[in-house]
């Protein structure tokens, strides 16, 4: 399983980015991110840019891995996904399609 981190672009420099990620400088590859600029936060999957997030999105990311961190280490999650507790699941639109239409399978 691949996982996202969220980094912060520190410079640009053609298709490869600056980041700190752990305390130690990394260069990301930015190909799938043409529109990313020094300061966007991005998601990145081993060395390559995916995404360019808010920073409120990459806050939330960062306490849901410091929870699943802490979890994995005999720690609880505290709030690392209180975003998501006081929400309802939802359905994705096709299942919720579905089931508006009365269907019990998609």
């Amino acid at each position: 399983m691949c996982v996202g981190v969220p980094l912060q672009l520190l410079a640009r420099d053609g298709i490869c980015g600056d980041v700190i990620e752990d305390g130690q400088p990394q260069i990301i590859d930015l190909s799938l991110t043409p529109e990313a600029e020094a300061g966007d936060w991005l998601l990145v999957f081993l060395g390559a840019a995916r995404e360019v997030i808010s920073a409120g999105e990459a806050a939330k990311i960062s306490a849901a891995l410091d929870g699943l961190r802490a979890l994995m280490t005999g720690g609880d999650l505290g709030a690392a996904f209180a975003d998501l507790e006081a929400r309802t699941p939802e359905l994705p639109p096709h299942l919720a399609a579905a089931a508006a239409q009365g269907r019990k399978t998609a």
